[in-house]
């Protein structure tokens, strides 16, 4: 029993201590992926403040850590732009559309769960797991690198939107602008300045190509080529930050990478993430050097600062959100994007953490407790959020197991925003970006080029495809495309193994004996095997070492069941398992008329006589 103690003592300090390295390192992930998406910095902490609690407790893989997450973020930005563009000019209602859209992405995981869906993980080959694991650490990688640029500003001093042309809906000539479709003339174009045709009033301010409303200094149009067209926004515009900033923020990542590397040769008991961003955070602050921290990397990208109190109850949802039939349009394919997207992404993880821990995960239960997760911080003002593959791998490098180093995060984060805002604010960003520099070294699977010219080459091409999806795209296509790929090779490569040994009995029936599986792509080899025309007036076709997998290819027996019988002649299908006569059965009473029962049918799916494949392989006919 002492023993018992001794050791989960030792496992919950090291829970408690990467814990709270988790929780420092979600800080700035969570308020950048919360300006990706165009909300407050608040709800992405919030997000991952409660998601990061529901399934650290209730999830099915104990140290595995989930948050509000790039690749939900992408896809929420659209959303909330046309929930804004839904509400009067006075109220914007992106963010509520946004939490509805949530709590039905959390209904539809938690179905997933329900009906057992999780399970379809296995089906992911390894080639597409190693694709994702590199695709991801890549993301981070470039991600990371968005910490050393800073926020151009416009001529109003607010950080400039990149903006891209749409479509044309103005055309300027002789410095008079004209509506492109009517062609009425609705402004005169006075050096930099848009001035009403008819009151003379300014209306735009045109600076670096981009045309700004006067009234609200908001960017509205773009100026090129003699026209002015409508915009669709890509976020904040960016510069590297000046080169001295740029070196000690260098200097300061390369330090954290030394000190995560170097402190485990000398005690595997300290924390190296925890202590490398304690001891760089020292040296900024009493250093007092001129770096990028946590609260000038929130100020920059608008929001107001890490300090904020408990969620709250989304009352509003309610009152702002029709719940009719045209809201469930708008907001259903969002919602079932996002569930494909953090369903994905989640179960990935977990079977990545399975294997850097070998253990097993319940798929399953992390649908659900995902599912309850969103659902509850859609309705308590979060953005929603999935697994998050680089804080997994800070918690499991440094030491988490258990469900406690997940707690101890998400309560550590809420602490953070409750009562150490000020402090959490002046950890420099360096620190952090170090950290999950080491992350990206530890994720990319370095094997992979090892193994590069010793795997099949369709492996090689879905590894590749799948790494380069995921950093183009996101997780979910990359997936999706990397399985299907896999699917298809399979199916050619098992298509190219039907075989078919002919042989004559002493009574003058020719058998046919078929070896491999059958199913839609190796019906067309399979018809091929027979000549209906020259064959014997009795034919026997032996399903000994083969199996009928699908409709195609009951269709193909069908079919030439019939030719044979049209032809005037005999044929008989013998030694099929029992769930292939069944199936026959089922698809056509014909069958029963040429199906021969014998006690000597297979039982199961594998070959009845392997040793006698062995010996004829030689007969086989190849493709």
């Amino acid at each position: 029993m002492t023993e018992f103690i001794r050791k989960r003592a030792a496992n919950a300090k090291n829970d408690i201590l990467s814990g709270l390295t988790v929780a420092l390192a979600l800080v700035p992930e969570a308020v950048a992926f919360a300006f990706v998406a165009g909300v407050d910095p608040l709800v992405g902490l919030y997000a991952a403040f409660m998601i990061g609690l529901i399934t650290a407790i209730f999830g099915g893989r104990p140290g595995m850590i989930s948050g509000a997450t790039g690749a939900l973020a992408v896809v929420m930005v659209t959303l909330v732009a046309k929930g804004n563009a839904m509400g009067s000019p006075d109220e914007e209602l992106g963010l509520y559309y946004l939490f509805a859209t949530v709590i039905l992405m959390g209904i539809i995981q938690m179905m997933a769960g329900l009906f057992k869906l999780g399970k379809f993980v296995r089906l992911i080959p390894h080639p597409v797991m190693m694709g994702f694991v590199n695709g991801l650490a890549i993301v981070i990688f470039l991600s990371q690198l968005g910490m050393f640029k800073e926020n151009i500003k416009d001529i109003y001093g607010n950080n400039m939107i990149k903006t891209e042309s749409v479509e044309k809906i103005m055309t300027i000539t002789d410095n008079q602008v004209y509506d492109g479709n009517t062609g009425k003339l609705l402004f005169v174009k006075d050096n930099n300045q848009l001035l009403d045709a008819d009151s003379n009033a300014l209306r735009y301010n045109i600076s670096d190509g981009q045309v700004f409303d006067a009234s609200n200094n908001e960017v509205r149009f773009n100026l090129e080529n003699s026209a002015i067209y409508s915009i669709e926004k890509k976020g904040f515009a960016k510069q590297w930050i000046p080169s001295k900033e740029l070196m000690w923020m260098s200097g300061l990542v390369l330090l954290t990478m030394l000190l995560m590397f170097g402190l485990p040769k000398i005690s595997k008991k300290i924390p190296d993430g925890l202590v490398a961003i304690l001891v760089v955070s020292a040296i900024a602050i009493f250093g007092k050097l001129d770096v990028a921290t946590v609260g000038s990397f929130i100020a920059d990208g608008g929001g107001e600062g890490l300090k904020g109190g408990l969620p709250k109850f989304q009352f509003d949802i309610f009152n702002k959100v029709p719940f009719t039939w045209e809201t469930f349009v708008f907001i259903g394919p969002y919602a079932l994007i996002l569930a494909a997207i953090g369903l994905i992404e989640s179960l990935m993880t977990l079977n990545l953490v399975d294997e850097l821990t070998e253990t097993r995960g319940n798929s399953n239960r992390e649908c659900l407790a995902q599912g309850g997760a969103n659902i509850v911080t859609g309705f308590f003002g979060g953005m929603g959020g999935c697994a998050m593959i680089g804080q997994s791998i800070i918690n499991i490098k440094g030491g988490g197991r258990g469900r406690l180093s997940g707690i101890v995060a998400a309560l550590a984060l809420l602490g953070f925003i409750l009562f150490a805002s000020g402090l959490i604010e002046q950890v420099p960003i360096a620190a952090l970006v170090g950290v999950m520099f080491m992350v990206v070294i530890g994720t990319f699977a370095w094997s992979s080029f090892r193994i590069l010219n010793k795997i099949p080459v369709s492996d090689l091409i879905v590894l590749i495809l799948v790494s380069g999806l995921t950093v183009i795209f996101d997780l979910a296509i990359a997936v999706i495309a990397g399985v299907i790929v896999s699917a298809l090779v399979f199916s050619w490569e098992n298509a190219k193994r039907i075989r078919a040994r002919k042989r004559m009995k002493q009574d003058g029936t020719k058998t046919y004996e078929i070896w491999g599986p059958l199913f839609f792509g190796s019906i067309q080899e399979f018809t091929n095997k027979f000549d209906v025309k020259n064959d014997p007036e009795k034919v026997e076709i032996d399903f000994v070492e083969s199996r009928i997998s699908d409709h195609s290819a009951l269709e193909a027996v069908f079919n030439l069941v019939n030719k044979y019988e049209a032809a005037g002649k005999q044929i008989q299908l013998k030694h099929l398992s029992e769930d292939c006569k069944e199936l026959l059965y089922k698809s056509n009473p014909k069958f029963r008329e040429v199906i021969v029962e014998d006690i000597d049918d297979p039982r199961y799916h594998l070959a009845a006589d392997p040793e006698r494949f062995t010996k004829g392989l030689g007969e086989y006919d190849n493709l």
